[in-house]
């Protein structure tokens, strides 16, 4: 079984600048630190390589760390023991970065249900009603804020896969993210 929400095709071809990054399961277990420190290398690297073209190097930098920072922090947060994939590539101002993830088929059916809200209301009305939400409720949790902000106030496009695996008791997750560089 397949199931899509939002964008989930890119279109940056083969001359595009790419970059890609796997974070093995091992003994030392994927974990946040490996999270920021990854984020903090692909922003560099794309960042660098686009400041060539006489971007803002800050700026594109820091669009591209919260973006990556944002999808990789949720794949770690909510996947199943396995690798996670991570690939960025640029081509023109074009920045697109997926993440491929292993979760369990039961977090997967819970994130269905929030992308399925996520991805046909208006992110700015949506968000602002997450954060009034969870001002009432300190407890509350996944609660799409960092997917809505990366919507409403950076532009991104969003989009994600899910496939079941043998056996049905995981969901290959590939999560898919573009974004317009200045």
């Amino acid at each position: 079984m397949s199931l899509e929400f939002g964008e989930t095709t890119h279109s940056n071809g083969a001359a595009a600048f790419t970059i890609g990054i796997v974070l093995a399961e091992g003994p030392l277990a994927v974990s946040w630190q490996h999270a920021s420190a990854t984020c903090e290398f692909l922003g560099d690297m794309v960042a660098l390589h686009h400041a060539k073209a006489g971007s803002d190097y800050n700026e594109t930098r820091h669009a591209i760390v919260y973006l990556v920072n944002e999808l990789l922090e949720n794949a770690i947060k909510f996947r199943s023991p396995g690798d996670i994939e991570v690939r960025c590539s640029l081509e023109g101002g074009n920045l697109e970065v997926s993440v491929r993830n292993v979760a369990a088929s039961g977090t997967a059916e819970k994130f269905q249900a929030l992308l399925a809200e996520l991805t046909t209301r208006d992110p700015g009305e949506l968000l602002i009603e997450r954060i009034e939400a969870n001002a009432a409720d300190e407890t509350s949790s996944g609660s799409g804020l960092g997917l809505l902000t990366l919507m409403n106030d950076y532009g991104a496009r969003l989009g994600w896969s899910f496939s079941e695996q043998p056996g049905g008791h995981t969901v290959l997750l590939s999560t898919y993210a573009s974004l317009t560089l200045n």
